[in-house]
């Protein structure tokens, strides 16, 4: 995998989650949340967010607790124009883990940007994962 999010510093210890014993998941990976507590890595436009990879985790090797970040500065890769302040989330048809800007009617968001970054580049976030419910 590639462009993991980067721990700058440490705001909460994280927690752990069930993860599948078959799948790999890198430091750093942004994670959604597929069931209670438990999480895989994010794939898709506006995953609900279980937080980011604290450790890496080895396919089959037997582990199905992994220890996850949901609060914490991280860095991370920009997949569009990204403005200090704006509410980011991961995106759908874009690298693993680039982080896009949320639209108007975002429901599931990842933190809040700390500074503008370009497409491609990295920038400083607040990991802060929730889901507003605006059905």
């Amino acid at each position: 995998m590639a462009d993991e999010c980067t721990l700058i510093f440490e705001t909460e210890i994280p927690i752990p989650f069930t993860v599948a014993d078959g799948t790999g998941i890198e430091k750093g990976a942004i994670l959604k949340m597929t069931d209670l507590m438990t999480a895989a890595l994010a794939d898709g436009s506006e995953d609900i967010v279980a937080g980011i990879a604290a450790e890496e985790k080895i396919a089959s090797d037997g582990k199905t607790t992994l220890a996850v970040y949901r609060r914490g500065i991280f860095r991370g890769l920009a997949g569009g124009a990204i403005t200090v302040g704006d509410a980011i989330m991961t995106g759908a048809g874009t690298a693993t883990n680039e982080i896009l800007t949320c639209g108007v009617n975002a429901e599931d968001i990842l933190g809040i940007s700390l500074e503008t970054a370009a497409d491609t580049n990295t920038f400083l976030f607040e990991l802060g994962p929730r889901t507003n419910n605006l059905a």
